[in-house]
C-alpha cells in the first residue's frame, strides 16, 4: 500500500505548498495529491510546483466536474503528466446538487449518469499515451496527439451508486474519510460488480485519512471539528458515515467529530499509532491512503502540519522496512 500526502487547505500562496511536495520528492510520500481549490487553482498550483523543480507524481482529490469542461479536463491533465513527468490522477467528482444547480440552472438528472458520460469522454480525449489523436466523429471535439506519461481517470465515491459507476469506467475510485471496513465491506463489491459488468479490471481504491499527532496544547476533538466539520454537515457524507455504523447526524458536526476520533475513523495518537491505523486500510484492500492533516494546519499552521506529515510517514516507511525484513 501506498502512503501519500495531501495539501489539505485552498492555497492562496503557492510557496506553502512546496514543503508538502517536497515530502514527496524526498521519498517519504509516494504522491501530492489536493481537492478543488476556489483559490489558486489547484492544475495551476501543480504546474507551479514543477516550474519550482518539484516534478513529483501529483493527484486532484477531487475535481468538481461541473466547473470543467471534459475538453479542458482532459488538455489540463495530460499537461500535468507531461509537465510533471508522471503518470497523473485525475480524480473527478459530480459536486452536491445544490452547487450543481447554482452553476448550471438544475441538478444533474442522474449523478451517476453524468459521472459515466464525463469520465468516457474524459477518457476518449485524454487519447493514447503513444500520442494517438483523440478524434472527433463530426459530432463531437477531438485533441491533436500528444505523448504523454498517463493520466488515471478516478472517480470520487462515498456510496455503493457511484462506487459501482467507477467500477465501470474508472481507473480508481477516491474516498474520503471513509471507515477501512466500510471500504472493505461495502465499497469494494461495487466496485467489482461494476468492473465485472463492463468486463474491466477493479479500479484501485485511493483512500484519503485525517490524521493527527497527539502533542502537547492539542485536543483531538477539537482538530477533528476544525478539519471535518463541513463535511460532517453534508448529508451524503452523514449517510455515508451511518451505513458505516457511526451515530452521526448533519446538524450536531460537533458530535460528528468526537464520534470520528472515538471510533478511530479520524487516527490520533504516536506517529507509530497513526501508521498502524493507516496499514488497517491495506488489509482490507486499499492500494493508497492520503494523509490529510487538516485539523492541524487549521488550529496550529502550515509548520506543525508539515511537521505531523514528516513524523507520520517515516514511522509507515520505519513499519514498512520492518515488516519486509522481518
Amino acid at each position: 500500500m501506498h502512503v501519500s500526502v495531501l495539501y489539505p487547505v485552498m492555497p492562496t500562496d503557492p510557496h506553502l505548498v512546496a514543503p508538502f511536495a517536497e515530502l514527496v520528492s524526498d521519498g517519504l510520500g509516494a504522491r501530492l495529491w489536493q481537492g478543488q481549490s476556489l483559490s489558486a487553482d489547484t492544475q495551476q498550483v501543480f504546474a507551479y510546483l514543477a516550474g519550482r523543480g518539484h516534478r513529483v507524481p501529483v493527484g486532484t482529490s477531487v475535481a468538481l466536474m461541473p466547473l470543467r469542461h471534459p475538453l479542458d479536463a482532459a488538455i489540463q491533465a495530460r499537461s500535468l503528466a507531461v509537465l510533471t513527468g508522471h503518470r497523473m490522477v485525475l480524480g473527478l467528482g459530480p459536486a452536491t446538487p445544490d452547487f450543481v444547480a447554482a452553476l448550471q440552472g438544475k441538478p444533474y438528472d442522474s449523478p451517476r449518469d453524468t459521472c459515466v458520460r464525463y469520465l468516457t469522454e474524459v477518457r476518449r480525449l485524454v487519447g493514447a499515451e503513444d500520442g494517438t489523436p483523440a478524434d472527433g466523429d463530426g459530432a463531437t471535439v477531438g485533441l491533436p496527439g500528444m505523448p504523454h506519461p498517463g493520466v488515471e481517470i478516478a472517480l470520487g465515491v462515498l456510496r455503493p451508486t457511484l462506487a459501482r459507476a467507477a467500477g465501470r469506467v474508472a481507473d480508481a475510485a477516491v474516498t474520503w474519510m471513509t471507515p477501512p471496513d466500510y471500504v472493505g465491506d461495502t465499497l469494494l463489491p461495487a466496485l467489482a460488480k461494476g468492473a465485472a459488468e463492463a468486463g474491466r479490471p477493479a479500479a484501485r481504491v485511493v483512500t484519503v485519512v485525517h490524521a493527527a499527532v497527539d502533542r502537547p496544547g492539542r485536543n483531538a476533538y477539537r482538530l477533528a471539528h476544525a478539519a471535518a466539520h463541513v463535511h460532517l454537515s453534508a448529508p451524503h457524507y452523514v449517510d455515508m458515515l451511518r451505513r458505516a455504523g457511526l451515530r452521526v447526524h448533519h446538524s450536531r458536526p460537533n458530535l460528528g467529530a468526537r464520534t470520528l476520533v472515538d471510533s478511530g475513523v479520524f487516527l490520533h495518537g504516536t506517529p507509530d499509532d497513526i501508521a498502524t491505523g493507516l496499514s488497517d486500510y491495506g488489509r482490507v484492500g486499499v492500494d493508497e491512503v492520503v494523509v490529510n492533516v487538516a485539523g492541524v494546519y487549521a488550529e496550529h499552521g502550515q509548520p506543525d502540519a508539515v511537521r505531523d506529515l514528516r513524523d507520520i510517514l517515516t514511522a509507515c516507511r520505519e513499519a514498512e522496512d520492518r515488516s519486509t525484513t522481518g
